[in-house]
């Protein structure tokens, strides 16, 4: 029950700034790699029909949710989102401030509004999905608005994808991850470590 419907608790500790922090740092890389090697398959999926390649943008959204699982406060996924995509963008790549910073910040306030719809009280499996689904539309909602000559179709399947992306990876996957590190006794000093030892 206490991961479900915990007490609200906005104050942020050092603690919790640090390992959102981390996170972020950890994703950014990431984020930063995978703008490396996606290329070929971007090219393979979008070659299966316009918009399909909105499927791999699971890889950019995950911060976001697994900061806010993970640290449950006001505000985490936003933060790390946003400051992974800055750390992505630091360290370069082909997208520029728009495809890069400004995305991560639409793809963070997505995420974050996952969390929000409950106040910040429920924090399990669905809203981990809804959030990832919600970072999906986000990102759809950035290249949707730069993209003006997209025809309906591909616009759909885009959305699509993004949204089947950001439920699998950002949802689906971050919230076993954020299982498995709690399993651990690396977030003991968390709600999401203690309710894990508590099960």
């Amino acid at each position: 029950m206490a991961e479900t419907v915990a007490k609200a608790n906005y104050k942020w500790r050092v603690v919790d700034i640090v390992v959102a922090a981390i996170i972020a740092v950890a994703s950014g890389v990431i984020f930063w790699g995978w703008d490396i090697v996606c290329a070929a398959p971007i090219a393979l999926f979008e070659a299966v029909t316009p918009g399909f390649e909105g499927l791999l943008n699971g890889f950019w959204l995950f911060a976001g949710p697994l900061a806010a699982i993970i640290v449950r406060k006001p505000g985490a996924a936003l933060f790390s989102e946003t400051l992974a995509a800055f750390l992505e963008l630091t360290l370069g790549n082909q997208w520029g401030v728009g495809g890069s910073l400004i995305v991560g910040i639409i793809q963070g306030l997505g995420a974050e509004i996952g969390f929000a719809v409950f106040a910040w009280r429920k924090w399990n499996l669905g809203t981990t999905i809804l959030s990832g689904a919600l970072a999906g539309v986000g990102c759809w909602a950035y290249y949707w608005m730069t993209n003006p000559g997209w025809n309906m179709l591909r616009v759909s399947w885009y959305l699509i994808g993004s949204i089947i992306s950001g439920v699998v990876i950002a949802g689906l996957v971050v919230w076993f991850l954020h299982k498995a590190i709690a399993a651990t006794g690396a977030l003991d000093r968390f709600p999401s470590g203690r309710s894990q030892a508590r099960v």
